[in-house]
């Protein structure tokens, strides 16, 4: 649902001498302890975005890290996600931009229509912000891009944090399913919206928002027939949407209201069903492109997130483990800034903590909250502004519906400020 709002809105590691430890990070050393626990000095966990991006920015700036992965292979899972113009400074930073942009469209507008099919307002990007870049990516192929980026064996799938506390030696000891012990300096908790690590450091449960959403790519195997537009369809508490990925892929999504996330279906023609019949009435091209979506490509989610209320929550770090995307701040999809976010995170984390690391300029303690310090103000109000979106956009009332789509989408609204939030400065690494 990437793009659903445009409209509304680290003392040192160890006692050892700094350069010691410069040379112990770079080469990324693996040694088995007597006990049998492995040594590490920086551990990722999580292999979705958050942690590649992550890891290739540090590896570009000549610090190693290992990847632990609870799943067999990348988790390339789900459909799509939109990607701004902050998440593409991103990418070229660290040097990826350019292998992704040829294989998706750059989207130039879009379009707003009611459920009966009537356009309500029509944008350029263009037209509001020369530099915007947006682009709906495959998740499938930003993940392993980002992993080819990694020297071999960065990664350790089949790796599933079981229990993390602190050892005697104040490092953090994490231990995994399989009964691995990995004894790591640094820990940074890349692991998602359910994040173990984020719980452990005292974080809350994210909260289930009150509308769930079903998601898919359609394929075209001799093309599709749409303009590189965002398409959304606002009904009564259901909302849609649908934009081109590829000259053969379009990804779309259903949002709806739910008193509850409900039962987990498994059934992938079920979810189909049901995802059909919120729209059953509604502008046939949206049927048409759920009808062309394999079954078992369907998803279904409940949407949540958790706002980062100043000198009540837990920071972003806790020592030397740290949180980063959605294991630190789950948002709901209503900017399309969950993925674009994650990705800001990670070079702004590996800038500081190479800095440390390298320079020994400061602690990684230092370094860590410092990360943290800077990235509160940005990710705090957009979290409560995504939040705040999607439920305007949920209304179920007719007369309020029939304000919006009679007087606030066709005269009030501006995309231009609403796109304010994708700015980011981003020097290469």
């Amino acid at each position: 649902m990437a793009t659903t709002s445009l409209l509304l809105l680290l003392s040192p590691l160890s006692s050892s001498p700094h350069t010691q430890l410069r040379s112990q990070i770079r080469t990324r050393s693996i040694v088995r302890a007597q006990t049998g626990t492995r040594k590490e000095d920086i551990v990722i966990v999580g292999a979705g975005i958050a942690g590649l991006a992550t890891a290739v920015s540090l590896h570009r700036l000549g610090v190693g890290s290992v990847v632990v992965e609870q799943g067999d292979l990348l988790r390339t899972g789900g459909t799509s996600l939109t990607l701004f113009k902050n998440g593409w400074r991103v990418l070229d930073a660290i040097g990826v931009g350019h292998h992704l942009r040829p294989q998706f469209l750059e989207i130039q507008g879009m379009t707003v229509k009611s459920e009966d099919g009537r356009e309500l307002r029509s944008f350029r990007f263009k037209d509001e912000d020369q530099s915007q870049e947006v682009r709906a990516v495959e998740r499938r192929i930003l993940l392993e891009t980002l992993a080819n980026q990694l020297p071999p064996d960065t990664i350790s799938y089949s790796s599933k944090l079981a229990k993390i506390e602190k050892s005697e030696s104040s490092e953090t000891l994490l231990e995994l399913a399989d009964g691995t012990k990995i004894s790591a300096k640094i820990v940074i908790g890349c692991d998602g919206i359910r994040s173990p690590v984020a719980k452990w450091m005292g974080h809350s449960e994210p909260n289930y928002v009150g509308h769930c959403a079903f998601r898919g790519l359609g394929v075209y195997p001799d093309g599709q027939p749409y303009e590189p537009r965002v398409n959304y369809i606002y009904g009564r508490g259901v909302r849609a949407g649908f934009v081109p990925v590829s000259p053969t892929k379009v990804y779309w999504f259903i949002c709806f209201n739910s008193s509850s996330p409900g039962p987990k279906i498994i059934d992938p023609s079920e979810l189909k069903k049901q995802a059909i019949e919120l729209v059953r009435n509604w502008p046939s091209e949206l049927l048409k492109i759920i009808d062309l979506t394999p079954d078992d490509t369907i998803i279904r989610s409940s949407l949540v997130d958790r706002w980062l209320w100043p000198a009540v929550s837990p920071p972003a770090s806790a020592g030397k483990v740290v949180l980063v995307g959605d294991a630190w701040h789950p948002m709901t999809p209503n900017l399309g800034q969950g993925a674009c976010c994650a990705l800001e995170d990670a070079v702004v984390l590996a800038r500081k903590l190479a800095g440390a690391v390298k320079t020994g300029s400061t602690t990684v303690e230092d370094a860590l909250k410092s990360y943290g310090d800077e990235r509160w103000p940005r990710i705090f109000p957009l979290t409560i502004r995504a939040n705040v979106v999607g439920s305007l956009l949920q209304w179920d009332n007719p007369a309020v519906c029939s304000v919006r789509n009679n007087v606030i989408i066709p005269k009030v609204v501006r995309l231009g400020p609403m796109l304010e939030h994708t700015n980011f400065d981003c020097e290469p690494l």
